[in-house]
């Protein structure tokens, strides 16, 4: 018997909102507080890709965020301007 192949829909994660914003404060452990272009204000934590390259983000800096779909007042910061 071999191993039953999982289909690659399964593992497909789902497409968050991607917006640009500029980074108001940082909060402990890796949080921060953006202002979206929108004007909303959301809680972002970094990216695990950002923590492990040392990509320093200090308020003031433009961040692109990537919103769930799920809670739009949370999210993660994926890159940096």
């Amino acid at each position: 018997m071999g191993k039953k192949k999982k289909q690659q829909d399964e593992h497909k994660k789902e497409a968050g909102i991607i917006m640009e914003g500029e980074v108001t404060e940082a909060l402990p452990n890796g949080l921060f507080r953006v202002k979206l272009d929108t004007g909303h204000e959301v809680l972002a934590h970094i990216s695990g890709k950002m923590r492990v390259h040392f990509i320093r983000i200090v308020p003031g800096d433009r961040v692109k965020v990537e919103l769930t779909p799920y809670d739009l007042t949370r999210g993660r910061i994926i890159y940096r301007f």
